[in-house]
């Protein structure tokens, strides 16, 4: 035999055994509490304006409850029964989480029947509008409503969703995406469940909502510029909490809740990585000024592939430069100018429209749709 040898057997054994031995969850990165003084201060910051002076002794009572909460960790201090339908229907899930999740399946039910009117998701990835600092709208918006214009010619449904509002909007916000899924897949609930933590003072999540928006389409067309060769942090943020619909787990309570050692335990039995948002179709347009577009197309495109997305073709992937090298004072003026990339805009949308229409009534054929992914993640 050779040196380092054995049977498949022996090393499947061996290999089997070291799992077993590392699978618990490793521990000691995340800090402790806050001290009870720099709680305070960071409660108090967003009371900083005079006006607020008039009413300390109330935030200060109010902080104290928000004290309390945090060191019990009231993660969700409002609760329901899961029911029927979940591994433990007794177990108490976030109320809001609950409302989510059954919006998500009222989604899919009107998404999935035949008679409902065909929907198009347009993002907006543009950090930029005219209500927030930079006092003028984003070139993204512009394009957009050329695409939601197009849609509404092909009689389609569009719903446009401008992350921009994340800049402007008081109170709103699409917190980071925490990590779950690389602890175990299982433990990434779809939809997430790792917001709104009031302990935390998370709150205002506005992934609730988006979540709905994209179940309740058919496809989905991404407008956004390049900020320093990849996308915006709105969409990117947007992106990185959607990692629940690829592979997330819809039943919180076969892990408890957050427990890592059930989720990794249910993955090694065999998960099966479901694709929530598998089969709606997809059209990208990325611009930039001087470099970067291409990059930023091919993720975004590479990302929705891998969810399960289907690109509208060729002409439904585009990526141009307006204004190149060309000042940022004058870029409005350069996509007035710039009539032929407007309308190539408007030939994403009708692709999507078209393969909308196609999927809808199954003449999209997916050449690999019935291959059996060997190893599916």
């Amino acid at each position: 035999m050779p040196a380092g040898g054995g049977s498949e057997l022996q090393k499947q054994g061996k290999a089997d055994e070291e799992i077993a031995m590392t699978t618990q969850a490793r521990k000691g990165q995340a800090p402790g509490k806050l001290p009870r003084e720099d709680f305070r201060q960071r409660f108090r910051e967003r009371f900083a304006d005079p006006a607020f002076r008039s009413e300390d002794e109330a935030l200060q009572r109010i902080e104290a409850i928000a004290w309390e909460a945090y060191m019990a960790g009231r993660k969700a201090p409002v609760t329901v029964r899961a029911g029927d339908g979940f591994a433990d229907p007794d177990y108490q899930l976030s109320a809001q989480w609950k409302a989510t999740r059954d919006a998500l399946e009222q989604a899919e039910r009107v998404q999935k029947d035949p008679a409902s009117p065909s929907r198009v998701l347009v993002v907006i990835g543009s950090s930029r509008n005219d209500g927030s600092c930079p006092n003028e709208i984003s070139k993204s918006w512009r394009l957009a409503r050329l695409a939601c214009e197009e849609l509404r010619m092909a009689h389609i449904e569009s719903d446009l969703l401008d992350l921009s509002r994340l800049t402007s909007e008081y109170g709103l916000h699409i917190h980071p995406c925490k990590g779950c899924v690389s602890t175990a897949m299982p433990l990434c609930h779809w939809p997430c469940s790792c917001y709104p933590n009031p302990a935390l003072d998370q709150a205002n999540d506005w992934m609730s909502e988006i979540y709905q928006r994209w179940v309740a389409v058919h496809g989905v067309i991404i407008i956004t510029p390049v900020y320093w060769y990849q996308a915006p942090s709105p969409l990117k943020l947007m992106i990185d909490r959607l990692v629940c619909a690829d592979g997330g787990n819809p039943d919180p309570t076969s892990t408890a809740g957050k427990d890592p050692d059930k989720a990794k335990q249910l993955e090694l039995d065999g998960w099966p990585y479901p694709k929530h948002l598998a089969g709606r179709v997809y059209g990208l347009a990325v611009h930039g000024d001087v470099a970067g577009i291409e990059e930023a197309r091919r993720a975004l495109s590479d990302w929705l592939d891998w969810m399960g997305l289907l690109d509208a073709g060729f002409t439904a992937k585009l990526d141009r430069y307006i204004g190149y090298y060309k000042p940022y004072a004058t870029s409005h003026e350069e996509l007035d100018a710039d009539l032929a990339l407007q309308q190539e805009v408007r030939i994403v949308a009708r692709a999507v429209s078209h393969a909308v229409a196609d999927a809808r009534a199954g003449r999209l054929v997916v050449p690999d749709g019935d291959l059996k992914d060997p190893r599916p993640k």
